[in-house]
C-alpha cells in the first residue's frame, strides 16, 4: 500500500508517484554495509541501479576489524552509502567510516551517506562529566569523507548543526498520517496522545493535521532525560581562611518532585494515538498504555518512526494494552515481527530514492519538506 507513492504532508489527499525519468544511472554508485541490505536493495531497484553488494563487501575478519572492498572503479562517480543504525551500532559506523573512506581515496566524485536512523542521536546533550557524542560522530563522518547526509527524524533537529556538510533530515510523518486514515477504522474518534509533556509538539503537529484533539501524559514513574542530575554540581574546595560564606542568604533551588502519573485530557471511550520518533525501551509505553485504558480507551495505537525495539520489547509489546506498533524500516526488526504480531512496518524507501534522484540531479528538495514547520 506504501510502495508506490510518496503521501503529502498537506492538508488534502495529494500523492506523488516518485518518477526517474531523467536519472542516470551511469555515475552512480549505491553500496551498503551490513545494517539494512533489504531497504537498500529496495532503494536500488527502485532507482534501477544494480544492487550494492555487486560494487562493494564489507566482511568482519577473525579479529573482528571491518574489511571493505569495492569491485568497480569509482573514479569520478557519485557514491551513495545506505547504512542505518541497528543493535549492532558501533559496527554500523565503522562499517560506514571505512566505506566513505574508501571511495575518497578512491576519487569519488561525491560521497552521499544515506543513514536513515543516526546512531548516538540520543547523545547530543551534555550529561554528567561526558560528551556530545553525536558531534564527535558527526566530526567524524565529515572527516571520513561524507560530502552530503540524507537522514530521517533526527532525535533533535539542531544535530544537523554538528555536521560540516548539508544535512537533509527528511520527516516520516506523512506515512504515518496516512497509514492512521486508511488502516485505523474510524479514525475520527481518536485522540493523539503526547507520552510525556516533552513530545507534546509532536503530538500537536499531527492533531493539527488530521483535525484531532491532543491527550498529555504527565508525571511519569520513569525520569526523562531533561530531569536527570548532571552531576556538575561538587561544590569548589573552601579555604579555611575565609571569614565568610558568601553563599549565606542565595536560596537552593528546590528538587522537582513529580506527581502521579496522570492524563491531561479525555481519552474516554476514544481510539489513544502514541506518536514519537523512537521505540527501543517500552516500558514506559506500556506503562503509558495501561494509564489509557484505566482511563477508557478503547484501542491504543502507538506510531513510531525507527524501532529499534531492543530486549524484550516484543514479549512486553504482546503482554501489554497496546493493540498495535507501527514503525518504518529505518531500522531492521524481522526477528521482533516474528515474535509479536502487533508490530506493523511501513515501507519508506521511495522517499529516501526521490531524496537520490534529486539531489543526483541537483533538483530542489523542497516538494520532499512541503508544509513541513519548525515544530515538526
Amino acid at each position: 500500500m506504501f510502495l508506490n507513492r510518496i503521501p503529502s504532508a498537506s492538508r488534502g489527499p495529494k500523492r506523488y508517484k516518485a518518477s526517474m525519468e531523467g536519472f542516470s544511472t551511469t555515475d552512480v554508485v549505491i553500496i551498503h554495509g551490513n545494517s539494512h541490505p533489504e531497504l537498500a536493495n529496495l532503494i536500488a531497484s527502485r532507482l534501477g541501479v544494480k544492487s550494492g553488494s555487486s560494487s562493494a563487501s564489507v566482511y568482519h575478519k577473525t579479529n573482528r576489524e571491518t574489511m571493505v572492498d569495492i569491485s568497480d572503479s569509482v573514479r569520478g562517480k557519485s557514491i551513495y552509502i545506505i547504512q542505518t543504525g541497528t543493535k549492532d551500532v558501533n559496527n554500523n559506523i565503522m562499517e560506514l567510516l571505512i566505506m566513505a573512506y574508501a571511495c575518497k581515496t578512491s576519487s569519488a566524485r561525491s560521497i552521499v551517506g544515506v543513514i536513515p536512523y543516526l546512531p548516538y542521536s540520543k547523545q547530543c546533550k551534555m550529561r554528567k562529566r561526558g560528551c556530545i557524542v553525536s558531534k564527535l560522530l558527526a566530526k567524524m563522518m565529515c572527516k571520513s569523507g561524507l560530502t552530503h547526509v540524507i537522514t530521517m527524524d533526527l532525535h533533535q533537529k539542531e544535530i544537523q548543526g554538528f555536521f560540516d556538510c548539508p544535512v537533509d533530515n527528511l520527516r516520516a510523518s506523512p506515512f504515518l498520517l496516512q497509514y492512521i486514515q486508511e488502516s485505523i477504522p474510524d479514525y475520527r474518534n481518536s485522540v493523539i496522545v503526547a507520552r510525556n509533556p516533552g513530545s507534546a509538539k509532536k503530538a500537536t503537529s499531527y492533531a493539527e493535521r488530521l483535525r484531532l484533539g491532543i491527550a498529555v501524559i504527565h508525571g511519569e514513574q520513569k525520569e526523562s532525560e531533561a530531569d536527570e542530575v548532571d552531576g556538575r554540581y561538587s561544590p569548589p574546595a573552601v579555604s579555611r581562611s575565609r571569614t565568610m560564606d558568601v553563599s549565606v542568604g542565595v536560596p537552593v533551588h528546590p528538587a522537582k518532585e513529580k506527581p502521579p502519573i496522570n492524563v491531561v485530557g479525555d481519552v474516554g471511550g476514544r481510539i489513544a494515538i502514541m506518536v514519537d520518533d523512537l521505540i527501543d525501551d517500552v516500558q514506559s509505553f506500556v506503562a503509558a498504555a495501561e494509564v489509557l485504558k484505566d482511563r477508557g480507551a478503547y484501542k491504543i495505537y502507538v506510531l513510531a518512526t525507527h524501532g529499534l525495539l531492543s530486549s524484550d520489547a516484543p514479549r512486553l509489546i504482546e503482554d501489554s494494552p497496546i493493540d498495535e506498533v507501527v514503525v518504518t524500516n529505518t531500522i531492521p526488526h524481522e526477528i521482533q515481527k516474528m515474535q509479536c504480531h502487533k508490530i506493523k512496518t511501513i515501507d519508506i524507501s521511495v522517499l529516501l530514492s526521490e531524496a537520490i534522484r534529486r539531489i543526483h540531479n541537483r533538483e530542489s528538495m523542497s516538494y520532499l519538506f512541503k508544509n513541513v514547520t519548525l515544530e515538526d
